[in-house]
């Protein structure tokens, strides 16, 4: 058992010796600096892009918001209207003023919905167009990473 278990440690030492990489030529170590300088190039661009996506993103939503609460206001005005000529109304034209009054607020609750809607819209596409513009990016930089790595193979095979 102790000689098999010799000649084993001796196989792994001899095929260690042989296994081990050859000493990197000046041609591989400037290859495998283009390949990183490259590389960070990438990144760096990939970085960039993704903060530009996500600030239009934050931008598209602020701007969603606001419109939301704008058109949210004008429905909550054209309630108050309505119901104060409700109010004005004579006891006699009640009933009449009651039926235009929620036809008014039926109105201005459906523009409300129709510019909230148009705003999410708005917001979902920006964010759309963000996430596609992050994926390009770092396909982009795979890529790169793949060339770089590439380069430095076909150098250390000259």
């Amino acid at each position: 058992m102790n000689k098999l278990l010799v000649t084993l440690i001796a196989g792994l030492f001899a095929t260690s010796v042989y296994a081990q990489a050859p000493a990197a030529t000046p041609a591989v170590v400037k290859a495998e600096a283009s390949a990183n300088k490259d590389i960070a190039k990438a990144e760096a661009k990939e970085a960039k892009v993704a903060a530009k996506a996500d600030e239009k993103v934050s931008k598209a939503s602020a701007d969603a918001t606001e419109k939301k609460v704008k058109a949210h206001s004008k429905a909550v005005k054209a309630h108050a209207e309505a119901s104060t000529d409700v109010a004005k109304a004579d006891p006699e034209d009640k009933m009449k003023a009651e039926a235009k009054a929620e036809k008014k607020v039926a109105k201005a609750n459906l523009k409300a919905e129709k510019k909230m809607i148009k705003a999410d819209e708005k917001a979902e596409k920006v964010a759309v167009e963000a996430g596609a513009d992050k994926a390009t990016a770092a396909a982009k930089t795979h890529e790169a990473k793949v060339e770089a790595v590439s380069d430095v193979k076909k150098a250390a095979a000259k």
